[in-house]
């Protein structure tokens, strides 16, 4: 199986080239999507974001208050790493998951 990983800045085309690859019927994994779904409601790593940077970043809804985290990460380099060094591990294996969870559909 050829895997493809699309990189690149703000506004460079990946969302794109995704959306071309699905209409292509490519399978399509998105760190992206991955990342809100590991901080959904009453996801472990929505806990662990809680514990790190206090239960005001959790709304009433039960979501992660995505402005306030990023006021916080982008003022505080440190904060950014600790956010970091949380979740990239988490995305990383989620997507190493899915790439064999596609690889075992081929035949």
């Amino acid at each position: 199986m050829l895997i493809v990983g699309l990189t690149g800045g703000i506004g460079c085309g990946k969302s794109t080239v995704a959306d071309l690859f699905s209409q292509l019927e490519v399978p399509v994994v998105d760190a992206d999507i991955i990342a809100r779904n590991l901080v959904a409601p009453g996801q472990p790593a929505l806990l662990a974001i809680e514990e790190l940077f206090g239960p005001r970043l959790i709304g009433a809804d039960g979501n992660l208050d995505r402005a306030a985290l990023k006021r916080i990460i982008f003022g505080c380099p440190e904060k950014k790493r600790q956010l970091e060094t949380l979740l990239h591990p988490l995305i990383y294996h989620t997507i190493r998951l899915e790439i064999e969870r596609l690889a075992g559909q081929k035949t």
